[in-house]
């Protein structure tokens, strides 16, 4: 294997949930040194949160928090304490990086504002990752990935017409900001590299969001028309939505978009009298007959297995997928050729499985550590890497400064 890319790249995150940690994390896979600054006076929440090791919780046995944070370092440090600036100060200078993403606000009263880290670092790179970015009059606003994904309109289209809306599961918006913020930071490193000075990043989650949602910004913007929760359906597509196949909770998605689709789609099912009814002969009649159509296609789904029907239907070029749920998914043999679930042993938790990259470099692969307990590299970082001498560290210790 070649050197990693970012080998020799220090990064300082002082996050929480998982926004940051996230970003955090593509550079740790790739040879950067990651240290997650904690405090167990107050923990990130995301590590207490389940399911845990064995159904026993502890601030180092949440597994939620564990695919979060592979191959990082964690260093305890007490912030509000007053002799807290001096250890943040070594650390700004010993990084090239800065990860945050708390509420606007809270790492200035920390001392850690862009025009402070600039003094002791001239150069530095700061990434702050916010709900609505750090300006405007609600940048101060708080909330999480699932308050983000109302904010964003995912949730006023999620759900069916005659129900109430309902939050997309795990808080979408959160998986649209860390790439973008990674890809950020690298630009700001060669801008780095190139001129030698540093780069303040404003990234709004909110903002990472609302792109996803452009055919629906557009269709107001021309048309006036306000889309609404649809279920499973597709303004253009039909048959469109998951079929429950053979088996105990066992389903199968199939989308039709063409005709030719359609007329693949009616071979495979072996061309039942009603694919050949006028109400099903063209896409808007499919569309308005909708309801009989679900019922009709779900009556052959029901007499195969979910793999089957994923398997003749793709066959036949129409788009078909198994709803898998977390065990088909770490016995997927797709996903198991790519190493998507490395596993990784953690002294709590014992062996787990981690969670690989989306992307392969082939010029060099992602290390996938396991996530650290709890200020267990703070003799490596404040000793080793920092050059404290044994009786600073020591004396931070009994302090409080470090915990």
């Amino acid at each position: 294997m070649l050197e990693s890319v970012f080998k020799g790249i220090n990064i300082a995150e002082f996050t929480i949930f998982g926004l940051g940690p996230v970003t955090g994390k593509f550079f740790s896979h790739y040879g950067a040194t990651v240290v997650r600054v904690e405090s167990a006076l107050r923990p990130d929440p995301t590590r207490m949160w389940p399911p845990y090791a064995k159904g026993k919780p502890g601030l180092n046995r949440g597994t939620f928090w564990a695919h979060l944070n592979t191959g990082k370092h964690s260093v305890g440090l007490n912030l509000k304490h007053t002799k807290a600036a001096s250890v943040t100060r070594r650390l700004v200078e010993w990084c090239d990086i800065v990860i945050e993403n708390f509420t606007p606000g809270i790492m200035e009263s920390w001392g850690l504002g862009y025009e402070e880290l600039k003094k002791i670092k001239p150069d530095i790179i700061l990434i702050r990752i916010s709900n609505l970015g750090h300006t405007g009059p609600h940048s101060r606003q708080r909330g999480t990935g699932s308050t983000l994904q109302g904010l964003a309109g995912f949730t006023n289209l999620t759900g069916w017409p005659d129900r109430a809306p309902a939050f997309p599961y795990g808080a979408i918006s959160d998986q649209y900001p860390p790439p973008l913020a990674a890809a950020c930071v690298i630009a700001a490193l060669l801008y780095r590299r190139r001129t030698g000075e540093g780069q303040y990043i404003d990234l709004s989650q909110l903002e990472c969001s609302i792109p996803f949602l452009g055919p629906h910004i557009l269709d107001y913007v021309v048309n006036g028309r306000i889309s609404t929760r649809m279920g499973n359906r597709s303004s253009c597509a039909a048959p469109h939505g998951a079929y429950r196949c053979k088996g105990d909770d066992r389903w199968c998605t199939i989308a039709v978009f063409t005709e030719q689709e359609w007329g693949n789609f009616c071979q495979v099912i072996a061309n039942p009298p009603w694919t050949k009814e006028p109400r099903f002969s063209s896409l808007r009649k499919r569309k308005e007959n909708e309801d009989e159509l679900d019922k009709l296609v779900e009556e052959w789904t029901l007499t195969k297995s979910a793999e089957e029907v994923m398997t003749l239907m793709q066959a036949a070029g129409v788009a078909a997928g198994v709803v898998e749920n977390t065990e088909d998914m770490l016995s997927d043999s797709q996903l198991t050729h790519r190493d998507h679930f490395p596993k990784v042993n953690h002294p709590e938790i014992g062996t787990y499985v981690a969670r690989n990259d989306a992307f392969r470099l082939s010029r060099t692969r992602g290390d996938i550590k396991r996530a650290p307990c709890l200020g267990e590299d703070n003799e490596l970082i404040y000793r080793e890497q920092l050059g404290m001498s044994e009786e600073e560290y020591v004396n931070l210790i009994l302090e409080g400064v470090l915990e």
